[in-house]
């Protein structure tokens, strides 16, 4: 197995740069308030943890699970492959770079990848520590997981479907090894988020009916903020930006930024005029402004959470993720229902390149989407095959060019890129 080819020259550039990266003044300035005010943290503290060494270079992982929850890690730059233990057998899996939350019949699996990223507005630090599985967040029903910006500090967002549960991790006691809750509320039986928001997150609350209809924020403590409450029918998805935490709602989206030491929600409305379906399932490379979400079989919306707009595209064709890569020439990057990756410019909206179907067919010698994930870094996007038990690395930059067919120490049934 090679290295990835692009990666020793952006290294090089950081190692000797230290404190660079590939954006302007105005999202230095969006990812110095997003990175040190919605962590709760110190904008000093640099992310470190004792026995964690600082490296020069994002310390790239793909950590994979198999349907008997062997969980495994592959190295990205080396090739190195190493085995970690076993979890019960797994049927999701959310990450914030460093940490997988892995969802099994007895809750959520948290297992520490080691590896991370600490992202300190204008500028990066890189870790990396021993790996290992910390432990078991109990749960009724499929948790919900929205991850906080940063691994050490904050809180992981838990919701529980089926007891209405709505649970923050503590991410500081993470770091030490511990599954600790910081709380554990009964908000009610509902399709409902926790999202991490400083100290504390804002958590969904359901009406007569049951169904999601307003927000409200939480402080570390689990009491409500006062004055806190939004209106918010079926959101469907939540995330952390380089500007400030966005959950999608049926009336458009709500992104919280911090001003004169206080959470303030506003609200983005979708265009007028437009009768495309609500964004679903928001996606985007980690630390970047730009949101994609599902626009309906064929449409991708894209919110711009700097400009505070919404745009729609029309992706000729039957999608089934699509993330924002937001990189300088604006690629969006999407899988669609035959199995192929497809790459799009969000100022245009002009396909610029497809793969051929990627995926082993299942029954019917159709592509299974069971357990399937796209994921997008700064210079390669990843999907796993769980039929084929491989995964593709893809240069979406380069005519959606399958780089690399990788195989894992463990089926990648679930897989989960760390270290970014």
């Amino acid at each position: 197995m090679k290295p990835r080819t692009a990666l020793p020259i952006a290294v090089a550039a950081l190692a000797l740069t230290a404190c660079s990266h590939d954006t302007g003044p105005a999202e230095e300035q969006d990812r110095a308030s997003s990175a040190s005010s919605s962590s709760g943290g110190s904008p000093d503290d640099h992310g470190e943890i004792a026995g964690a060494e600082e490296v020069a270079e994002p310390p790239l992982h793909l950590l994979t699970v198999d349907r008997a929850g062997a969980v495994g890690m592959l190295d990205l730059v080396d090739g190195a492959a190493q085995e970690l233990g076993r979890v019960a057998a797994p049927a999701a899996a959310a990450t914030d770079g460093r940490y997988a939350f892995v969802t099994t019949d007895d809750g959520l699996e948290v297992v520490d990848s080691g590896m991370w990223t600490w992202d300190h507005g204008d500028h990066f630090h890189y870790y990396r520590s021993d790996p290992g599985l910390l432990g078991t967040v109990t749960g009724d029903g499929a948790p919900e997981v929205t991850p906080g910006p940063l691994s050490t500090a904050g809180g992981t967002g838990v919701f529980f479907r089926g007891s209405g549960e709505a649970v923050l991790l503590d991410n500081k006691a993470l770091a030490d090894g511990d599954v600790r809750e910081r709380w554990r509320l009964d908000v009610g039986r509902h399709d409902g988020i926790v999202a991490p928001l400083g100290d504390g997150a804002v958590v969904t609350v359901p009406d007569d009916a049951g169904r999601a209809s307003t927000v409200r924020q939480h402080d570390g403590d689990g009491d409500v903020v006062a004055g806190s409450a939004e209106r918010c029918t079926d959101p469907r998805g939540a995330l952390t930006t380089a500007v400030g935490l966005v959950i999608g709602c049926a009336e458009g989206a709500l992104l919280w930024t911090e001003q004169e030491e206080q959470w303030v929600a506003e609200r983005i409305a979708y265009p007028r005029g437009t009768a495309a379906p609500q964004a679903s399932d928001l996606r985007t490379r980690e630390g970047r402004p730009t949101v994609a979400g599902l626009a309906g079989p064929s449409g991708i919306w894209l919110l711009d959470t700097r400009e505070r707009a919404w745009q729609l595209l029309d992706a000729g064709t039957r999608l089934q993720q699509v993330v924002a890569a937001d990189d300088e020439d604006g690629h969006v990057v999407a899988l669609d229902r035959t199995g192929r990756v497809r790459i799009y410019l969000a100022g245009s909206g002009e396909q610029v390149a497809a793969s051929e179907p990627l995926l082993t067919s299942g029954p019917g010698s159709r592509p299974s989407f069971d357990g399937v994930e796209l994921v997008v870094d700064d210079q390669r996007a990843y999907v796993n095959d769980p039929v084929g038990s491989r995964v593709l690395e893809l240069d979406y930059a380069d005519g959606a060019r399958v780089a690399r067919e990788l195989s894992t120490p463990t089926a990648p049934d679930v897989f989960a890129e760390v270290g970014r």
